[in-house]
């Protein structure tokens, strides 16, 4: 009896990918062309397009609207599936380059210069160190070189001695 069940186990394990390929899965969002790396996606190079289960991957993106204005991060090949790891914001702060810090607090904000440590895009986080100071600041990237405070210890302090 065990051997009728292991070889039934088998035969269905070896014809599990033959009847996976004739299932079909979700619309996803693909290439329709080979996106080169840094490039920025757009409307006009996303199609959806059927896949089969065994095609499907942990963090696949699924809706078109999840990669159009984003920038890849590697070369994106047409049809292929795309993980949300492989695409980012543009980036709009490079590293070494002076960004402009807002520090805002009910009632006062605060402007000064500072050196990104690293790339960014658009929401994504960044240390910015104090040129003067020389301590550093987590900030979100708000735009083209500008950044706001994730937490004003400065605000903090001016809010604490009033």
């Amino acid at each position: 009896m065990k051997a009728i069940i292991l070889a039934v186990a088998v035969s269905i394990m070896a014809f599990a990918p033959a009847l996976a390929a004739g299932i079909a899965g979700p619309q996803v969002a693909v290439p329709a062309l080979d996106i080169e790396r840094g490039e920025t996606i757009t409307e006009a190079d996303i199609v959806l397009q059927t896949l089969t289960p065994d095609r499907m991957r942990p963090g696949t993106v699924m809706a078109s609207t999840d990669l159009v204005g984003r920038e890849a991060r590697r070369v994106l090949r047409a049809g292929e599936p795309v993980r949300h790891d492989d695409v980012r914001m543009p980036i709009l702060v490079i590293k070494g380059t002076t960004v402009t810090m807002t520090f805002v607090e009910p009632g006062i904000m605060l402007t000064a210069t500072g050196r990104a440590m690293s790339d960014a895009g658009l929401g994504e986080s960044v240390v910015v160190q104090n040129p003067v100071s020389f301590r550093q600041v987590s900030c979100i990237v708000t735009g083209a070189g500008a950044v706001r405070a994730a937490d004003a210890p400065l605000a903090s302090t001016v809010a604490a001695n009033p």
